[in-house]
């Protein structure tokens, strides 16, 4: 998936799994709308930012109790420390804020503006003090949820990069959700809403291309099924299990904890994104 969630040919370092069967909150779908509609993009849009709200909302209550060491130790993301993740975390909601623009103004407005900036960004941020970083992490959040608070709704329609400015706000959700379980703070697979895990089972299985076995995956808890893998080539093997699982496999996150396959095998090994 683009502005790529694991480092290259790095795999995940794995978290605690999700319980099989574990109840969502019956309080999650009636505190905010889900609905992902394309063909109503300022609707969408609506309601994506305030998913983004408040999965920023958690994430910042996590990163206010990083002390100057923590934020210089490994994160569950080889290679990179926890200053790395969150400096990594504030560009992106620059970078996201960039296609906003691009949308509001009608003007090319890249992601990035060079192919290192990412990189150097991440690298030149990473080492800050865990006040700097906190800091950051949350006015750069609050400059994209402005930004998009601004956007009038015919701009959400307009096309950005590969994709319609409404999934800008898909995007970061993605980043947010999935970056703070690779935190280590004990935000797990366990606490995603399951709207998102659902959602984003979905769009994680469209990136998974060649490089992924013909696998079909099940979700136990909603009714999402999708494939993986060479798009002309059968599965032979079925995987299932609650949906945050499913997701937290795919994605790396986890060794397949509570899943099961059929027929009767280990699970597939999987490639990382």
């Amino acid at each position: 998936m683009p502005d790529s969630l694991v480092a290259p040919g790095e795999p995940v370092r794995h978290v605690s799994p999700v319980a099989p069967g574990k109840p969502d909150d019956p309080g999650e779908s009636a505190a905010l709308d889900d609905r992902i509609d394309p063909d109503d993009p300022a609707g969408t849009a609506r309601r994506l930012r305030a998913r983004v709200a408040a999965a920023s909302a958690l994430l910042l209550t996590s990163a206010e109790q990083i002390s100057d060491q923590q934020a210089r130790e490994p994160s569950l993301l080889p290679g990179w420390s926890r200053g790395h993740l969150l400096t990594h975390l504030a560009r992106n909601a620059d970078s996201l804020r960039n296609l906003l623009t691009w949308a509001r103004t009608g003007v090319t407005t890249p992601q990035y503006s060079s192919p290192d900036e990412r990189s150097e960004g991440i690298e030149r941020g990473a080492g800050r003090p865990a006040a700097e970083l906190l800091a950051d992490l949350e006015e750069s959040a609050a400059a994209l949820d402005a930004a998009a608070a601004s956007l009038p709704a015919e701009a959400w329609a307009a096309h950005v990069a590969w994709h319609a400015a409404w999934y800008t706000l898909w995007r970061r959700l993605t980043e947010v959700e999935i970056h703070h379980v690779d935190l280590g703070l004990g935000y797990s697979p366990a606490d995603w809403p399951v709207a998102f895990a659902t959602y984003s089972l979905e769009q994680y299985a469209d990136f998974a291309d060649a490089r992924f076995p013909a696998v079909e995956l099940r979700s136990s808890d909603t009714p999402v099924v999708v494939r993986i893998g060479p798009p002309a080539d059968q599965p032979t093997t079925k995987v299932t299990g609650p949906v945050r699982n499913l997701l937290a496999w795919l994605t790396g996150r986890s060794l397949g904890t509570g899943l099961s396959a059929e027929p009767a095998c280990p699970l597939p090994a999987l490639p990382s994104f």
